[in-house]
């Protein structure tokens, strides 16, 4: 085996302007790996540039080369603003009413992947391993092969994958599937996400599957297709849980809270989070209990994300509304039962408000996984540790089925789900967080890394 070749839209390079969605335990897990075979990661600087004449910049550091080009205006809002996330995103995540369909953000993306491959190509080596990284680049592998490569290449989708009766609502829905079944291995955060890929092969392209191996066979090509939950960076995060800075953060949330038990939420700002259903779960609990108003804080961070998109702006004016309503008719002088806000925190303080807030709300509408289940439980005590409360539809749930299991589209649910945890016996709460803990433990990130790198290296030799 060569190197292995990392590409991803944006890279965790310093100073790029969309650097943040990829730091963190991801970036350091793929960092880990691409030191192990010396290895390169490619991708969108996060800067603009009308100059395409692929110019890629380079930097080195401790074995690892990140490599990057920069986009175009029209690139950034043809391709990323627009068909990546105005158009798969909200599919994929089973928002027909929000997906858009126009021609011109298709040929944007396709350009775009075909600007990735012509930069990239010439890096990879013959022996090389080559991971392509989420829906930005579903194409990529079709045009690295395109240009040649015979190597082995594996695609990893970190959101969901849609029934086949939404996808099939996606213009060109066949031909942009026929491009993912020029990897060698496609792999997905659960089963059954996979199993929806499956189906799909099988009942509109007449591939032959396999639903045991998970091969899917057409034209003579195999694509292997297997679940791969991602976990969080495990030691990295209780490394952040010793800091000043986490029990900094603890503190200062215990002590705002007047002796409430603290209730926390940590978002991006997105639809696909259920945000404002989870305030009208939280509203329907006040006014089911409001004797219990005075025993609650909820605490949601959400920092913003795509503020391009129109759909994002608007989510945020209508969680801006409705956390005003809430406190304006709960709170009292020296007491306010929603604190919204609008911004980022570090992994430290993340890990110290989480071990002060008795219970965790992570209520998507639909998630590929979501790490902050995993992180929620990771920062307890076990001693005395808090009740997580998680959506039926994030991925998570599968491997996290102690949890406080809810439907995030039903507001009774929500509010029965929040007395419950309100309300739990600490042998109760104990027996749970030992139920979920180990595999937050063990199924972590970079045990993702080795399996999918493992597997890509051997796919089709057993």
């Amino acid at each position: 085996m060569g190197k292995l070749i990392v590409i991803s839209n944006r890279v965790a390079v310093p100073k790029a302007r969309g650097a943040a969605g990829a730091q963190g335990g991801l970036a350091g897990a793929l960092n880990s790996a691409l030191r192990d075979h010396k290895g390169i990661w490619f991708g969108w600087s996060g800067e603009e540039s009308d100059d395409e004449d692929n110019e890629i910049s380079t930097q080195s550091h401790d074995g690892v080369t990140t490599a990057t080009i920069d986009l175009s205006n029209r690139d950034i809002d043809e391709y990323y603003n627009g068909y990546a996330n105005a158009t798969l995103w909200p599919l994929f995540h089973f928002r027909l009413d929000l997906t858009e369909y126009e021609r011109e953000t298709g040929k944007g993306y396709e350009r775009v992947n075909e600007r990735f491959a012509d930069s990239v190509a010439p890096l990879i080596e013959e022996d090389d391993l080559v991971w392509v990284h989420d829906y930005h680049l579903i194409p990529l592998g079709e045009r690295l092969r395109s240009h040649g490569l015979k190597n082995r290449i594996g695609f990893f989708l970190h959101i969901p994958w849609p029934p086949t009766r939404l996808f099939v609502s996606l213009p060109y829905h066949e031909r942009l599937v026929r491009t993912m079944l020029q990897y060698d291995l496609v792999g997905f955060q659960t089963v059954d996400w996979r199993e929806s890929f499956l189906h799909y092969c099988s009942e509109e392209l007449g591939a032959e599957v396999d639903e045991e191996t998970g091969a899917v066979t057409l034209d003579g090509w195999t694509t292997y297709a297997r679940a791969y939950p991602i976990g969080i960076d495990w030691d990295h995060f209780q490394s952040e849980g010793e800091t000043g800075d986490a029990r900094q953060a603890g503190q200062r949330l215990l002590s705002s809270t007047r002796r409430r038990t603290a209730m926390i939420g940590v978002d991006r700002l997105d639809y696909s989070k259920g945000l404002p259903e989870r305030l009208d779960g939280i509203a329907r609990f006040f006014d089911q209990f409001p004797e219990r108003v005075s025993d609650l804080v909820f605490i949601q961070i959400a920092p913003p994300s795509r503020e391009d998109v129109d759909s994002y702006r608007q989510i945020r004016a209508e969680l801006e509304q409705k956390a005003g309503q809430i406190n304006g008719a709960r709170s009292e002088v020296d007491m306010v039962p929603i604190r919204y806000v609008n911004r980022g925190y570090s992994h430290a303080e993340l890990f110290g408000f989480f071990r002060a807030a008795k219970i965790g709300l992570v209520t998507p509408l639909r998630d590929g996984m979501n790490l902050v289940a995993k992180e929620y439980i990771a920062a307890q005590d076990p001693l005395d540790p808090g009740v997580l409360i998680l959506s039926q539809f994030a991925g998570a749930a599968l491997q996290m089925p102690e949890s406080l299991i809810v439907n995030p589209h039903s507001p009774d649910d929500l509010a029965y789900a929040i007395r419950t945890a309100l309300d739990m016996p600490l042998a109760e709460r104990q027996r749970r967080y030992e139920a979920t803990i180990a595999t937050v433990r063990d199924d972590n990130v970079k045990q993702w890394t080795d399996d999918f790198v493992s597997d890509l290296a051997n796919t089709g030799l057993g």
